[in-house]
């Protein structure tokens, strides 16, 4: 484990030429974190289908990657990625998320989710990790020797986002709800509108008109 004095806590995607090679850094960083040259929180191989969605296909710690509350940050990470946010910053360049820190960000809003979001393409395999290090030099020496482009971002920056993105999805979800349910009401009031017009309209058919004295 580096010196917590010189380390920085990062989050790191790496995308690789050949998607056989995620495996092997995965098994690469765990080995750099048992000599103690950086530290992993969590790690996870993943995969982004076709719709969208982020697969995990293997991980170390970080025990819950499925994007739960309980889980750590990579686990996080996955769960927001592979949602409707992922989506959306994975094809802009992140003025959802930038947006909801400040109100005045332009089209220019940089996002650590966007970047990370962009790096794992569909259909191929990357790497995700939160990792403790004092220098960038181990990993990304390892992840060059076997083909990895590593995207490197601050992990409080990705928390922030992260936090940020989850509160979105749940406002994206109540507001969804709302329109779902205010649909429903109009189209009731609307149905229950035509059965009162066509039975006035009935009664008025069938209505005789009063003899005169």
């Amino acid at each position: 484990m580096p010196d917590d004095e010189l380390t920085h806590e990062n989050v790191i995607a790496v995308s690789f030429s050949a998607d056989a090679n995620a495996y092997e850094a995965l098994s690469r960083l765990k080995e750099l974190d048992a000599k103690g040259e950086v530290g992993v929180q969590g790690a996870a191989v993943v995969v982004r289908e076709d719709d969208g969605k982020i697969v995990t296909k293997d991980q170390i710690g970080d025990e819950s990657v499925e994007g739960t509350v309980g889980g750590g940050l990579v686990g996080l990470l996955v769960g927001v990625l592979g949602g409707p946010l992922g989506v959306i910053v994975g094809g802009a360049t992140g003025v959802l998320v930038g947006s909801l820190f400040d109100e005045d960000d332009t089209d220019e809003t940089e996002s650590a989710l966007a970047d990370i979001s962009k790096s794992i393409r569909v259909g191929s395999t990357g790497l995700l990790a939160d990792v403790s290090e004092d220098s960038p030099a181990a990993i990304d020496a390892v992840m060059a020797n076997l083909g990895g482009t590593v995207l490197r971002r601050s992990a409080g920056e990705v928390q922030a986002e992260v936090a940020a993105g989850e509160e979105a999805q749940r406002e994206a979800k109540k507001q969804a709800r709302k329109e779902l349910r205010d649909a429903h009401h109009k189209k009731q009031k609307a149905e229950i509108d035509a059965k009162l017009a066509d039975l006035k309209a009935k009664l008025s058919r069938h209505k005789k008109p009063q003899a005169t004295a």
